[in-house]
Order: C-alpha cells, then sequence, then structure tokens
C-alpha cells in the first residue's frame, strides 16, 4: 500500500493495533499499529489490567468504519506498519485515545527523529497524556482496572443461573457460519469467553486441517462464514442463552441490531436448521422453520436443488382396521382398499433395544384401544422407498377428533421421535411439537422413559387341550356377556380371543352356524368358495376389536363354543346375514339363537347375498323333500347296518384330483340332459353376440369357461379369484376337473344353462375300504392305476354309504364287462389293493364295522397280504404299517 491508504477496520486486537481490510478486495488484510503509544495487552492466560477497556475505546469507534492511515514507520525485521489512523468525521488516534487515558506514549518515541513535524506531534501526545493522568481517566485510574476472563461455561450452575437470559457481547472470532467466539460481559469483574453456537441452525463447514491434513469446505461454507464476520465480527450484540451442546458449549441466539442472525443465514440459503436445537428454543424455531421454507421456495444456494413437494395431499376419512405397531396401522378407505400407514416422525419401541423392547406390546395396546374400528383423517407427509428389508411405506399425520395421535403416543412416552437427515422433507408437520413433547416426557418419566419395565400380561391357552379347556368352561358358561379383546380371526367363524381379566387366551367358535374354510398361507390350501370374503369380513369387523362373548360348550378340540358380540351386535348373525355361513339349526337352536340366525338367512337368501347370489325358492322345497334319506344315512353312523346298501347306479369317472379324490358322473340320470346342454352350450357361445368375457368375478361365481386342451366351452364355478393379475381357479362342475383361466376366457353362464335348470353332474365319491399313500411318488402311481383300470369305461358304483354331512359317497366300483366281476368281492377297489397301490384303513367308521361288511374286509385284508408278499407297489421296500 502506498503511505496514505484509505482501509475498513475489520477488527481490534488491542488499544493500539487494528485489523485493515482492502475496501476493493476484502479478503486483502493487514495489521496496521498506532505509531508510539502501547496498550494493555489481551491474553488468554489473563489480560492485563485496563486492556478490554482499552481496546473498547478503539473497537466501539473504529470498527467498521472507512478510515485514513498515515504510515509513520516500518519495523524491518517484521514489516508491522505504524502510524495514525484519521476517521471520515475527522476523529484521530493516538490522540483520541490518549485524551480518554487508553494508551501510553512510549517512554523512547522521537529520540531518534528528526522531523520537526513529527517531533510536535509527539509532543501534542505527551501533553494529551499528561491532562489524562491529572484528571484520573482510563489507566491512570489507578485500580480496577482488572477483569477475570473464563474460557468455558464451567458446570451446570451456569445455565442455572443464565438460561433463558439476554446478556451483553461482543463476537471476538468467527470460526464458521454457525459458530463464534463470543466474550460475555455478565459481571463488571467477570468475563465468559466461550464457544458458542448458533441456536437452530446448522451452516456448512469451513476448510480446516486437523493432524496436517486438510478437510475442504463444504460448498458455501466460506460464503456462510464470511456473511456472519462481515455483520457480527466484533460487534456488539445480545446474547440469547437457550442451553448447552454435549461437548459443552454455549448454545444461543445471537442479537444483531437487525435481528436474529440465524434467521438471515436461513432466509438468504446459507444455513438449514438444526434439529437438535429444536427442543431449546421452543416456540422460537417455528421462525427458523419459516425462514428455511422461503430460501426453499426461492431455491437459493443451498437449496438450489429443492424439489417442492407436491401440492399438500387432501385429508382423506378412513377406518383404522388394524395396529400393527404404535406407529403403524392399517386404514380402509370409503372405497374398501386397505392400506398401510406409518405415523410420521416417531418411531414404537424397539424390540432390538432392551430397554425399549418390553414396552411394545403396552404401546401397541394404548394405539389399539384409541384407534380401532375409528374414523380418521389423514394427511400423507411423504413416502418411504423400500430400503435394507422394509416395505416401502406411506408416512402421514393421523387425527382422531382434532387429536394428533402421533404427539400422543410420544407424549405418553410410547413413541420415540424420529431423527431426520437434514434433506428429508417426510416428516410431520409439528415436528418440533413431538420433539418438545418427548422432552417432557422424558423428564416425567413416562412410558419407555420411566426406567422401569411394565409386568408382562401373560395370558394362558385355555383352547391348548380339551382338559384346560373343560377346567375354564365352568367358570366362563356361569358367566354373561365376558369382556375380551378379538386377536385373531383364523376364520369367518373361529377366532382367538384375550380374556385379560382372567388371564386367559381361547378359541372361540361361533355357535348355531357353519362359515366356508378360507384358504390356508400355503398357496395349495384352497378354501371352500364364500371362505376368504368370509374371513376377510371378520377381519374388518372383529379383528382387535373389544368384544363380549357368552360361552355355551367346548368342541373336541378344547375350541369354546359360543356368542361373539362386537359393539352389542351378534357377528354370527351379521355374517348369515351377508351371505357368508349358513344356520346349522341344531347347534341354534341348543344355543338358544335358532330364530335370530334362521331369519337371518332368510334375509340373505331373499337378498341373493353370497352363497346365496344364485338361490331359488324352490331349491329349499327339493332339499327338504332329499332331506329325509339323506338324514337317515348319515343320522346315526354308530348304527348297526344289518344289510348291504343295494344302491347300484352306472357311473362313469370324470376326474382325479392330486390328492387321490374322485368325481364321477351318473349315467342316465342327467347325463342324457347334459349331452343336450352341452350342444346347446357350444352353439350359445359360438354366436359372436354372446362372446362378452366376465368384468368383475369372485369366488363362487358361476362362469361358462373356455377348457384349455379342447378349446370347448364348458359349466364351471369360481374356487378362487386373483383379482391383481386377473386370474381365476375354476372347477368344471360336471367333470370335477380345474385349471387356472385368465378372465378374458370366462363368460357369464346364462340362465338357461345354470345349475337350476340342470344340476351339477360330478360328484365326489371316495372308494369304499381304500387308503390311498401318502407318499407323492406312490400316490401318483395309485392314481395312474385307477385311471387305467376306469378311464374311458362306463362302470357300475355300489353306494355302500352316504355322508351327508361332508357331501361324499363311499362307492365300491366293479367293472361289467371283467370277468373279475363275478362276485361281489371282485371289484376295482380290490385290484387296487391287490397290486399294491393301497391298503385297507388301520381305523374304520362305525358303518365299516359293520357284520354285512366283514367278508368284503377280509377278502380285501387277504388281497393286500398278498401284494405286501409280493413286495408290489407301496409295499416294495416292506411292510410300511410294522413303524
Amino acid at each position: 500500500m502506498a503511505k496514505n491508504f484509505v482501509a475498513s477496520v475489520k477488527s481490534v486486537l488491542s488499544g493500539d493495533t487494528l485489523i485493515l481490510s482492502n475496501p476493493t478486495n476484502p479478503s486483502a488484510e493487514k495489521t496496521f499499529s498506532l505509531a508510539f503509544v502501547s496498550a494493555p495487552r489481551l491474553n488468554k492466560e489473563g489480560d492485563e489490567p485496563f486492556a478490554f477497556q482499552s481496546r473498547e475505546f478503539l473497537r466501539n469507534i473504529a470498527v467498521g468504519k472507512m478510515v485514513k492511515c498515515n504510515i509513520l514507520y516500518t519495523i524491518p525485521n517484521s514489516g508491522r506498519e505504524y502510524g495514525s489512523v484519521a476517521l471520515q468525521d475527522g476523529t484521530e488516534f493516538p490522540e483520541a485515545s490518549l485524551k480518554e487515558g487508553w494508551l501510553r506514549v512510549r517512554e523512547d518515541a522521537g529520540k531518534k527523529e528528526e522531523s520537526e513535524q513529527i517531533l510536535e506531534k509527539l509532543e501534542k501526545m505527551r501533553s494529551l497524556e499528561a491532562q489524562a493522568k491529572s484528571e484520573g481517566k482510563g489507566l491512570h485510574t489507578g485500580t480496577g482496572g482488572f477483569i477475570e476472563v473464563q474460557n468455558d461455561i464451567g458446570g451446570p450452575e451456569f445455565l442455572k443461573e443464565w438460561k433463558g437470559k439476554t446478556v451483553d457481547g461482543v463476537v471476538e472470532r468467527v470460526i464458521s457460519g454457525d459458530r463464534l467466539l463470543v466474550r460475555l460481559m455478565l459481571t463488571p469483574k467477570k468475563h465468559w469467553q466461550v464457544m458458542t453456537l448458533l441456536a437452530g441452525i446448522r451452516t456448512p463447514s469451513t476448510e480446516r486441517t486437523t493432524q496436517g491434513k486438510t478437510q475442504p469446505a463444504e460448498e458455501y461454507g466460506k460464503e456462510a462464514k464470511d456473511y456472519v464476520q462481515q455483520r457480527l465480527l466484533q460487534r456488539f450484540v445480545g446474547v440469547k442463552i437457550v442451553g448447552a451442546s454435549p461437548q459443552g458449549q454455549l448454545v444461543a441466539t445471537v442479537l444483531h441490531p437487525k435481528g436474529n442472525i440465524s434467521e438471515f443465514l436461513l432466509q438468504d440459503g446459507l444455513a438449514r436448521c438444526n434439529d437438535f436445537h429444536s427442543t431449546m428454543l421452543g416456540s422460537d424455531m417455528a421462525t427458523l422453520r419459516a425462514a428455511e421454507q422461503k430460501a426453499q421456495a426461492a431455491r437459493l444456494r443451498l437449496h438450489k436443488n429443492h424439489v417442492a413437494k407436491s401440492a399438500g395431499s387432501k385429508d382423506v376419512e378412513v377406518t383404522v382396521t388394524k395396529i400393527i405397531a404404535a406407529d403403524t396401522i392399517i386404514v380402509r378407505n370409503k372405497a374398501g382398499a386397505e392400506k398401510r400407514i406409518s405415523l410420521s416422525s416417531v418411531r414404537a419401541p424397539r424390540g432390538g433395544e432392551p430397554s425399549e423392547a418390553p414396552f411394545r406390546d403396552e404401546a401397541k395396546e394404548f394405539l389399539r384401544k384409541k384407534l380401532i374400528g375409528k374414523h380418521v383423517r389423514v394427511t400423507i407427509d411423504g413416502s418411504k422407498p423400500a430400503s435394507d428389508g422394509f416395505e416401502a411405506r406411506d408416512v402421514a399425520t393421523v387425527t382422531h377428533g382434532d387429536k394428533n395421535i402421533g404427539l400422543q403416543t410420544v407424549q405418553e412416552g410410547y413413541c420415540s421421535v424420529i431423527r431426520h437427515r437434514k434433506d428429508d422433507t417426510d416428516r410431520a408437520p409439528n415436528y418440533d411439537d413431538l420433539l418438545a413433547a418427548q422432552e417432557t416426557s422424558k423428564e416425567e418419566k413416562k412410558g419407555m422413559w420411566s426406567g422401569k419395565a411394565p409386568k408382562v400380561k401373560q395370558y394362558v391357552d385355555m383352547s391348548e387341550n380339551v382338559q384346560k379347556a373343560k377346567l375354564q368352561l365352568s367358570t366362563l358358561s356361569r358367566q354373561r356377556k365376558v369382556p375380551g379383546i378379538v386377536d385373531f380371526c383364523k376364520s369367518g367363524s373361529r377366532f382367538t380371543i384375550l380374556i385379560p381379566r382372567e388371564g386367559a387366551k381361547l378359541t372361540l367358535v361361533l355357535a348355531g352356524i357353519r362359515a366356508p374354510r378360507a384358504s390356508g398361507r400355503n398357496a395349495q390350501e384352497k378354501g371352500e368358495p364364500f371362505g376368504d370374503e368370509a374371513l376377510d369380513l371378520a377381519n374388518k369387523r372383529c379383528n382387535q376389536r373389544d368384544c363380549e362373548i357368552d360361552v355355551h360348550d367346548i368342541d373336541r378340540a378344547g375350541g369354546f363354543i359360543g356368542d361373539l358380540h362386537i359393539g352389542r351386535e351378534s357377528f354370527a348373525k351379521v355374517l348369515v346375514e351377508e351371505g357368508f355361513a349358513t344356520v346349522n339349526q341344531y347347534s341354534a337352536e341348543k344355543s338358544g339363537n335358532a330364530a335370530e340366525l334362521l331369519a337371518a338367512e332368510k334375509k340373505a337368501k331373499e337378498s341373493r347375498k353370497g352363497m346365496w347370489h344364485s338361490w331359488d325358492p324352490t331349491q329349499d322345497v327339493d332339499e327338504d323333500a332329499e332331506a329325509a334319506p339323506a338324514a337317515s344315512s348319515a343320522a346315526d353312523t354308530s348304527a348297526n347296518i344289518t344289510e348291504r346298501s343295494k344302491d347300484y347306479r352306472d357311473i362313469v369317472v370324470t376326474n382325479i384330483d392330486a390328492d387321490g379324490k374322485i368325481k364321477v358322473q351318473e349315467v342316465g340320470k342327467g347325463t342324457v340332459a347334459l349331452t343336450t346342454l352341452m350342444s346347446d352350450f357350444a352353439k350359445y357361445h359360438a354366436d359372436p353376440k354372446n362372446s362378452a368375457a366376465v368384468k368383475e368375478i369372485k369366488a363362487g361365481d358361476y362362469v361358462a369357461a373356455k377348457f384349455t386342451v379342447d378349446g370347448d366351452w364348458y359349466r364351471a364355478r369360481v374356487r378362487s379369484n386373483d383379482r391383481a393379475a386377473k386370474v381365476a381357479e375354476v372347477v368344471y362342475i360336471d367333470y370335477g376337473n380345474s385349471e387356472k383361466q385368465p378372465w378374458a376366457k370366462l363368460r357369464p353362464l346364462d340362465a338357461q344353462f345354470s345349475v337350476q335348470k340342470l344340476k351339477a353332474q360330478a360328484i365326489d365319491i371316495q372308494l369304499t375300504f381304500i387308503q390311498l399313500p401318502t407318499s407323492s411318488d406312490y400316490l401318483k402311481d395309485a392314481i395312474n392305476f385307477i385311471y387305467e383300470v376306469t378311464d374311458g369305461r362306463q362302470l357300475v358304483g355300489s353306494f355302500d354309504f352316504v355322508d351327508a354331512k361332508d357331501n361324499i359317497s363311499f362307492v365300491t366300483i366293479f367293472d361289467p364287462k371283467s370277468k373279475s366281476s363275478s362276485t361281489v368281492t371282485e371289484s376295482i377297489n380290490r385290484e387296487i389293493i391287490r397290486a399294491g397301490h393301497a391298503m385297507v384303513p388301520r381305523k374304520l367308521k362305525a358303518w365299516e364295522r359293520s357284520k354285512v361288511y366283514e367278508p368284503v374286509l377280509k377278502d380285501l385284508k387277504e388281497a393286500e397280504s398278498q401284494a405286501k408278499a409280493e413286495r408290489l407297489g407301496m409295499w416294495e421296500y416292506g411292510d410300511i404299517t410294522e413303524d
């Protein structure tokens, strides 16, 4: 620089030394000292007396001002320049400081000086010093100039005294945009000079060197530091103390004369909000969030790549159908679609955390009582993609009765608050309230913060066996409307119930009805028509609901038979009314609810609901007429049969399932009508007018299906349905075989071909005294053998016994064209056993043990012995029954 130059005062190191910056290039700095004078020194180990006051006099007047500097001399070794400084208002230094007594003239000043002008200046300076001494100003007051300086906040006593208060301070250094060294002038005789973090924000880091390695600054780190330095360095500020960091650094709001510096940094996109300070700031955090949102909207600096969230999703009214955990629920909309929702920004107690795991059940129960079956309002706040084994899910704010459910779980200590990444916008809009609630919950030692694990509720399974069930039966049967909780729905009519007051868990079977069997978890376990629908209704209406039960009896497996009331309504009645269950009149009358259930069944039939969708009133008349003989066949299976059945029918085997179940048609009874129907059926579907495919189907529906093998159309019924793939498994009702077909190959079944016009021709039979092997390989061999001896032949079936309950007939099959079938013992049943493809059942039913069948059994056992001796079929490795 020239001998005379203009500069800006960046900071003041002491009463006689300044840091100057170039007005046109602020990064160019130089140290400049006042000539011929000395001031007491500021030192980290301890300031000299009056050092701070001397520095403050110059700092108050000069910092941030433009000054004109005149270099009077330079120290050759260091290059340090000494001279005088003049402010734009004419104030000159060191004269102004000498006049107030904050500097001393050096004793050796001017000894070698020859310039008359400088000597004259020195004389004036000594005169000002002498005047200050005589008036007792500044350094010349004698005593009281020492100020103790502490370089940390010490123990918790500091915050107890000063937290929440605004004190005076001077920013001594700017380390980064959010980290300052501040001198707090708390008392006249003692100052605290401490590292201070700007409350509520975090700025990018600046360049720093550790252990010889330089870590570059983050983007906008230097700009944030310069921004703060320009406005705060060595400025007098207000410091509102809000807390301390885990490392013992002060956390405070620093107030520039124009406002909160943190707010300005956020508005200009040079900082982000710091969630960790939210609980310290309380309601003040909302102002900082608003400032950050302005910068995000304008895409300033740190937010240049910010992607605004789509316009706030509309509030949706839904019903809570299941509680997965204290932070996750299943909801169903008005259209019936279900969705998994996670509460925004909160986390349920984690199983892997010893301090949290014991509270999982209690937390889940808290949410169940609050929400199950309730109508709630859901606002989607974001979506979490699938990662680390977790499914993709929506996160949302859930409110019930204007109460925020996430906030309530945190207030009670049943959820903790998630610490989001700085760029994670998928968070609760009341995030700061959640953090504050968590701190309060911790202070009050609620829930998982109590430090004391809750007593785990143990439930004894009273349906584990019949003995346990009998012990509990007398207790429950004496009570009416026993309160419980539906813990699990096994099927439409079978439930696991928790009885908290008894500490019992039991299986409840609904009395008076029979619901179809639902599909199993294994894809191979097919359910009965409408079984899945019945289970779905049970889940929607009953699962996890508070309930009341009336117990009447127990079944053979230890299940309790009784009534289930949800909201004082019988669920058995609901199930029957929807057409998803039939009434068992004997059981209903025994339980005392027959009138209610029969009325519900009548209503379902008349409304054509569920399994009654194709009900014809004339069916009931026909069924009543046929019921008598069927009932007599199976009324009492323990009755002694005195005469072998003479019910012989001409049959054709139409299908054998993979599990060995056989379907047959009765020749003559309906096959003639079926031939006519199939002819008309083919003509009907050849007409283009009748080519419209089904649009929507459900399990149990009757349809026309195009069989894959021959491309012809047949009557079929939907066994199961995959709506997503639009594929249904259909059973061809006149032949018994099944296959999966896309909806495109299915057509509605016209009324002229309905089962009311001609009932399904394929009937279920089981071969009398035949037990097929359980091994899959031997079972396949058995099925292939049965196909060989029955395929394409018209046979004769002796219908030995009809089991009306399971709708299956036990049949002995004869081939009239075979010479070996000349006697009643020479049958296809015997051929199967003789070839080693089946065995005589070891456990016989009551009717099978009747004396009339003794000759048949004896003959079949002899055939079995011969197959064993010859190591045929399933006996190739010896007698498997010996184990």
